[in-house]
């Protein structure tokens, strides 16, 4: 069982570890050089924005975030260890109580995420050949269609 609380500044190393860990699991189509690169942008920005966080009731660990930003879910990740258990799920139902138009971009090769969003009901809605820093991952742009 989890409960959702914002972040504080304390967080960030803890969501920075969830990160690491989560892309590690599932980002394995990134290039040693990118994946370092996007660790060092993450590190610079994931303590600035405010996140929800889904923390395990049992042990207090933090067991996944999320940034939301203006209807788009531009984060969401999950300690692999927490994987499966309903944390994400948390999450995206309480973005969707904000924000019931909800967006999310995927990279088309991670089929655990794409995967993830379709049974939240997610669809696709378009598609770009390039991330959003210009990389040649192609992103697949999704909404919530219920």
């Amino acid at each position: 069982m989890f409960h959702l609380r914002k972040s504080h500044t304390a967080d960030s190393p803890s969501a920075i570890d969830i990160w690491c860990r989560a892309v590690d699991d599932s980002h394995d189509f990134l290039s040693p050089a990118d994946r370092q690169s996007i660790e060092q942008e993450v590190r610079s920005f994931l303590p600035q924005v405010p996140l929800d966080l889904a923390v395990d009731v049992a042990s207090g660990q933090t067991a996944a975030f999320m940034f939301l930003h203006d209807g788009h879910l531009e984060a969401l990740f999950v300690h692999p260890q927490f994987k499966g258990r309903g944390a994400g799920g948390l999450l995206v139902r309480h973005a969707l109580a904000v924000h019931p138009m909800l967006t999310v971009d995927v990279n088309e090769q991670n089929m655990q995420a794409r995967r993830f969003y379709g049974h939240q009901g997610f669809q696709p809605v378009g598609r770009s050949d390039v991330d959003g820093q210009g990389r040649r991952y192609p992103i697949i742009h999704m909404r919530y269609m219920g």
